[in-house]
């Protein structure tokens, strides 16, 4: 129908522009012929009022059928006008019977083979009868005999019958013909937009990230997925050099010239997520090629990071279980004697008769023996620790009841503050709260150690989706952000090891024990830190219900990991 209306359009537009052109250029060159001139002015008038007629009926008119009788109506009517034009003007010899095949022309492209054909008929009727007319004179004066013999007006009319039919049926088979090629584009575009559409929804609805560029590296397309792993908006990063988006440096991978590759590539690298989080990427390269040309490039990932993180921390459990059964036995023996050689001392300080010096050596051999006692003490509950009394509850409950310590804490060292984030709606979990509390301020408290000179800390809680292998479950994130001094590179592998520490005074069990009551829970410690940054410790604990994480993450069941 919009079609339709269109050409309806353009038959108004060229009818005002071709009674203009011609009509006009006729009343300058015949300005001496008063009837002629009058004829032509109100042919002009008129015409320019059935237009305004036309413009305002065509918005009015809402259906296909009352468009196709519409536009059937002013070819009538321009048939008429151009009748009355011809008998105005010499009929079977006026110059202006050339718009009968205008007109033919122009019903053939607007309604088609058959509109044509039937305008051609109408005009041959219409022409016919203004001949007749003319050469038996009936009209009189109002349109005289011509000056043409019957043979010659004969010729004359059968010469523009001929004209006419022959236009109606070219015309009409011409309109045919772009009919059927406007209906195959269209079937061609129809088809072209289901096939973009087909491949956008393919590409949106991969969970792997896609990118592709042109030929100097520069991002021409993001999908979803990679929107979601690289926490960028297909926005940001169009017109960009793939490598920077992942943030790598360029030189340590690829050279001095990314798009110099040999395709396909295959790597995996450390990137960062557009808010500083770890993103281990596995990525395959390949060349994008046009009419056998490479054009560009085609990328395709997958976030490792989960399962990386995985790895790593099951190859840290393993080794801090080996290590924590052999010191434990360790631990065990010398407990026996050094409580045996503590009795001795104190047997021997009241028994001896000492000197002040000896009385104080035997006060620090009794003192660290005291100190050495309760680090083996502690250590034994690290490596056997007690049963969970795991109960259902709120995580931000437990959260905000150890806040209070926290705050405590807090206000007591100079220039320290505290925020807090908790997410919306409940995240409920099975805890021990007496050691998940414990897990808590230890974070905390590390966190406050590392800020000697001040500095802020962030506390949130959320919810994340999280997929491993063919599993899908949520978990409760709790971070500790901190802006301390961060910590270095070499000692991130190390900081769970029991008695392990950079700080002048303490156990070195700490972060061990939170390693250790977190791993009893099912759950798993993400770390990130950057020396003179700050650090990021995040508890990730399964949600309840969750179990298929829990067990995917110990390896067991059918679907754990390979």
């Amino acid at each position: 129908m919009e079609q339709l209306k269109n050409r309806l359009q353009w038959l108004m537009a060229l009818r005002v522009a071709a009674v203009t052109l011609f009509l006009g250029l006729s009343i300058s060159l015949e300005i001496e012929s008063g009837e002629r001139v009058l004829t032509f002015s109100a042919l002009i008038v008129t015409t320019y009022a059935l237009t305004i007629f036309y413009a305002l009926a065509l918005t009015r008119l809402k259906t296909l059928e009352t468009l196709t009788g519409f536009a059937y109506f002013q070819l009538g009517v321009d048939l008429l006008l151009e009748t009355f034009l011809v008998a105005r003007t010499s009929g079977v010899e006026s110059p202006f019977s050339v718009f009968y095949a205008i007109t033919v022309t122009l019903a053939s492209l607007t309604l088609g083979r058959r509109a044509g054909l039937a305008t051609s008929g109408l005009s041959v009727l219409l022409f016919g009868t203004v001949t007749n007319v003319q050469f038996y004179g009936v009209l009189g004066p109002w349109l005289p005999r011509g000056r043409l013999a019957l043979p010659e007006t004969i010729e004359t009319l059968v010469a523009h019958v001929l004209a006419l039919i022959a236009v109606g049926v070219l015309s009409g088979h011409l309109a045919e013909q772009l009919r059927r090629k406007d209906q195959a584009i269209v079937e061609k575009e129809l088809g072209l937009s289901r096939l973009q559409a087909f491949h956008e929804n393919v590409l949106e609805s991969l969970s792997s990230g896609v990118f592709t560029t042109d030929s100097t590296g520069l991002i021409t397309s993001f999908n979803r997925a990679a929107q979601e792993i690289t926490g960028q908006t297909s926005e940001q990063v169009q017109r960009r050099p793939w490598w920077e988006v992942f943030t790598w440096k360029q030189p340590d991978l690829f050279g001095a010239d990314p798009m110099s590759l040999s395709l396909p590539h295959r790597f995996e690298t450390e990137g960062e997520r557009a808010d500083g989080g770890r993103l281990v990427l596995g990525m395959t390269l390949s060349p994008l090629t046009e009419l056998g040309q490479r054009t560009g490039l085609v990328g395709v990932f997958q976030d490792l990071t989960p399962m990386r993180t995985m790895e790593e921390e099951m190859q840290r459990r393993e080794w801090l279980a080996r290590i924590g059964e052999m010191s434990a036995g360790m631990a065990h023996e010398i407990r026996n004697p050094l409580a045996a050689l503590a009795g001795s001392m104190q047997m021997l300080k009241k028994d001896l008769a000492l000197d002040e010096t000896n009385q104080r050596l035997m006060d620090i051999a009794i003192r660290e023996t005291a100190r050495l006692d309760t680090t083996i003490t502690e250590f034994l509950l690290y490596a056997r620790p007690r049963e969970l009394n795991l109960k259902e509850c709120d995580l931000n409950t437990v959260l905000t009841d150890t806040m209070n310590l926290i705050q405590h804490e807090c206000a007591s060292r100079q220039d320290l503050t505290v925020s807090t984030h908790f997410g919306s709606g409940p995240m409920i979990v099975q805890v021990d709260q007496d050691q998940i509390k414990q897990v808590f301020w230890n974070l905390a408290t590390n966190a406050f150690e590392a800020m000697p000179d001040g500095g802020r800390l962030l506390i949130y809680t959320r919810r994340r989706r999280m997929a491993l292998g063919n599993r899908v479950g949520d978990i409760i994130e709790i971070g500790f952000e901190d802006t301390g001094h961060g910590i270095k590179k070499e000692d991130l592998e190390k900081i769970f090891l029991p008695f392990f520490t950079t700080k002048k005074e303490g156990s070195g069990l700490g972060l061990a024990t939170v390693h250790r009551i977190i791993d009893l829970h099912g759950g798993w410690l993400r770390v990130e830190s950057r020396e003179g940054r700050g650090s990021r410790f995040v508890v990730c604990l399964p949600m309840s219900g969750q179990e298929g994480l829990r067990l995917w993450y110990e390896g067991k069941g059918p679907w754990k990991k390979s």
